[in-house]
């Protein structure tokens, strides 16, 4: 697993958390899974394709969910708002994925991102064969927030993005 491909998600889920739930944030549990990933509260998952291929998983304790929810809303949202509490996972997934696309942009990877959906089967989504996940839990004052990344770098497509673009 290539640390330059997932270091931005890292760099940019650390300052989204800590603008977002106006928290000091730290990173615990950091590990490498090849089993398929199980939920733990409300979750959002993100694929990418092209060059960079796979999949960011962000799942988030639900009274954080909900805690995030109203700071987004400006206003107090309650557990019962499902619909609301999902929105917000979604949209902190869309923002982290952004602030990561334009660092990888930059460094000159070509890719597509996919919207962010749901996550909501507890089995989860399992990595494919050769690539592990590394998860992380970001530790928030209103909570935690599991960052699960899949991700993998076709250097075929480079050289062929590489021989048309040449």
């Amino acid at each position: 697993m290539r640390m330059d491909l997932i270091q931005p998600f890292i760099n940019s889920a650390d300052a989204v958390l800590a603008q977002g739930l106006e928290s000091p944030i730290s990173i615990e549990n950091l590990s490498m899974e090849e089993e398929a990933y199980r939920r733990k509260g409300i979750a959002a998952e993100v694929s990418l394709t092209g060059e960079i291929e796979g999949r960011i998983i962000f799942d988030v304790d639900l009274g954080t969910a909900v805690q995030l929810a109203s700071r987004l809303a400006g206003v107090e949202v309650s557990e019962t708002n499902d619909d609301l509490v999902r929105e917000a996972v979604c949209e902190l997934a869309n923002q982290i994925i952004g602030n990561s696309v334009t660092t990888l942009n930059d460094q000159g990877f070509h890719f597509r991102v996919h919207p962010p959906t749901l996550h909501t089967s507890e089995q989860g989504s399992k990595s494919s064969e050769d690539t592990e996940a590394l998860v992380m839990c970001f530790n928030t004052a209103s909570g935690n927030v599991f960052m699960n990344v899949a991700l993998r770098h076709h250097c075929r497509r480079a050289l062929e993005h590489a021989a048309v673009a040449g």
